[in-house]
């Protein structure tokens, strides 16, 4: 197709293409599906390689949000039956945390739920960033807190957060749809704030509301504008209890339209899908690594994710590699670009040559946070959300984490993904 050749050749040059082209895109048929993602494909591979990011989410507070957002589980009015609770102990993030560097993920996004943190907020999540990096510097960190404050983003990055991630999650033609307690402008004026600070901004969206084309390609314009270093691409996980409960409009080859669009405009951008990639892509979740560069790994904010097992053989099945912390995201005029960023060396300018920065957080919105939240898990006392993994147990997965080659499968990770499965534990806590 003229199209695909045109599109594949700009983001080879790191070329915006048309509002057209981008629409042109969303409208191709099922039988060029297959052309669309090996379009996409070249340009991934030109600027990432075949290299997949693992991120890992960690719910420091659930549920009980004053905010409105009607995607999401933990809005306010919400009937969705999740676990609330209040903050969690620095100690205890640390070591949730731990699990999930032991089962192989790089990041760690650091996520509450409300509208925004107070300062005594940002002190808690100070302390859980020293816990975290104390235990392993290597570790890269994204807070996900909400509608940022002055001189906010400067204190996270003083406490040493490499990344901030907020969503703009639609068009600002029809944000007010969704959400009536803050504007489209809140939301670009906390992702301009921790840009100003020096963090790698991560600001995705969540496709399957309900919207156009158009609010799709206007969304996803306007966050190649903010050029944040990753792009979350969320799907919709319609959650009982919430406005969006009937709002099923998405196909696996829908998704991968969507992918593919956010790739050719953002070529040389981490492209991550999060929220709902296992409802929505299904048995089609490989053709998607062949577009994004990154996922999540393990549960999400209200629901449980993929069995850790499944990803690593989807990944290596799929002739791609994970990520280690010894390399790099982004290429490296990226780095260049932000003064090294999260993460960056040196190197050539491709993804083979190993340079970049880091990359944000932004799987399943919460409001004013990351994505649309699932999840069916019972409600229990803040006490009782502690971490499931024990200071033995890490210890014990970290060492056998250490002796497993690139050629082995990693069956440790299973118990990491798995981790509250079937409990009362809160995912990810």
């Amino acid at each position: 197709m003229d199209l695909l050749d045109t599109l594949t050749d700009k983001g080879l040059r790191r070329e915006l293409p048309t509002r057209e082209e981008a629409l042109a895109v969303l409208a191709t048929t099922d039988d060029d599906l297959l052309d669309v993602v090996a379009a996409a494909g070249r340009v991934r591979r030109q600027w990432f390689g075949r290299r997949v990011k693992l991120n890992y989410l960690v719910n420091l507070k659930s549920g009980l949000c004053p905010e409105d957002c009607s995607y999401c589980s933990q809005r306010l009015g919400s009937k969705a039956e999740i676990l609330k609770y209040t903050w969690l102990k620095p100690d205890q993030a640390a070591e949730a945390a731990a699990a999930g560097v032991a089962g192989g993920a790089k990041r760690v996004c650091l996520v509450a739920s409300g509208r925004g943190p107070t300062d005594r907020d940002i002190d808690r999540v100070a302390d859980t960033i020293a816990a975290i990096k104390g235990a392993d510097e290597q570790v890269e960190v994204c807070a996900c807190l909400g509608l940022l404050s002055d001189n906010q983003a400067e204190r996270l990055k003083a406490a040493g957060a490499d990344a901030y991630n907020h969503n703009l999650n639609t068009s600002e033609s029809t944000y007010g749809d969704i959400t009536t307690t803050h504007t489209y402008a809140d939301r670009v004026d906390t992702v301009t704030k921790a840009h100003g600070a020096g963090l790698s901004a991560c600001s995705g969206l969540i496709a399957g509301m309900g919207e156009s084309d158009e609010d799709l390609v206007d969304v996803v314009f306007a966050l190649r504008e903010l050029d944040p270093d990753s792009v979350p691409v969320n799907f919709l996980i319609p959650f009982e209890g919430t406005p969006l409960a009937e709002e099923w409009n998405l196909t696996p080859q829908r998704c991968l339209r969507i992918l593919a669009m956010v790739r050719f405009v953002c070529p040389d951008i981490e492209v991550r899908i999060a929220g709902g990639r296992e409802v929505h892509l299904r048995s089609m979740q490989p053709l998607g690594l062949h577009i994004a560069n990154s996922i999540f790994l393990g549960d999400y904010l209200t629901s449980e994710g993929q069995a850790g097992q499944a990803d690593l053989d989807m990944i290596k099945d799929a002739g791609f590699e994970v990520e280690g912390a010894e390399q790099t995201t982004l290429p490296r005029h990226r780095a260049a670009a932000t003064g090294g960023g999260c993460g960056s060396v040196c190197g050539g300018e491709s993804a083979e040559a190993g340079c970049g920065s880091g990359s944000g957080c932004g799987g399943h919105e919460e409001p004013t946070a990351c994505g649309p939240c699932g999840g069916h898990a019972p409600e229990q006392a803040p006490d009782d959300a502690a971490p499931a993994v024990s200071a033995a147990a890490e210890a014990s997965q970290v060492s056998q984490v250490s002796q497993v080659s690139d050629d082995e499968a990693r069956t440790d990770l299973v118990r990491v993904r798995r981790r509250g499965a079937g409990t009362e534990l809160a995912p990810n806590a």
